[in-house]
């Protein structure tokens, strides 16, 4: 794993490094190339800096559904999954809905991830398309879906 649980911690979720470094590479992509581009390419060039940076990940990850004893695969693809530990989805859109949002912690769940980022790439400012998602372990849990 590329930070241990510890790092990962720290009381404060917002502050957790592997989240901060994929934000900073995240940043990094819409700084060079700005809004207004296909969800697809930021995607690849996001998976380029990822690399850059040294982040393990996972582009395009496959999530079964468990359903009465057996593993399905319906379709559900991540963007990235990061460690093992931080689902993120891309956007490229003219604004964020409750729809994504929930798209992401539902990732988290099939996936069992703790954390997840939503990063809307058509915004002037990256920081105004970033949403971090820190459900509770309850909302997570796979008994709950």
């Amino acid at each position: 794993m590329y930070f241990n649980k510890e790092s990962r911690e720290n009381g404060e979720g917002e502050k957790d490094p592997l989240t901060q470094q994929v934000i900073g590479c995240a940043i990094e992509v819409h700084r060079t190339l700005g809004p207004g581009l296909l969800e697809s390419t930021y995607e690849k060039c996001l998976a380029h800096e990822l690399k850059l940076a040294g982040i393990p990940f996972i582009n395009q990850a496959a999530i079964p559904i468990e359903y009465k004893g057996i593993s399905l695969d319906c379709g559900y693809r991540l963007d990235f999954l990061i460690d093992d530990y931080l689902v993120v989805e891309l956007k490229a859109l003219e604004q964020l809905l409750p729809i994504h949002q929930a798209q992401v912690i539902t990732y988290m769940k099939l996936a069992e991830a703790p954390v997840g980022l939503l990063i809307n790439f058509n915004v002037k400012l990256l920081k105004d398309g970033v949403r971090r998602l820190f459900p509770s372990p309850s909302l997570l849990s796979l008994s709950s879906l």
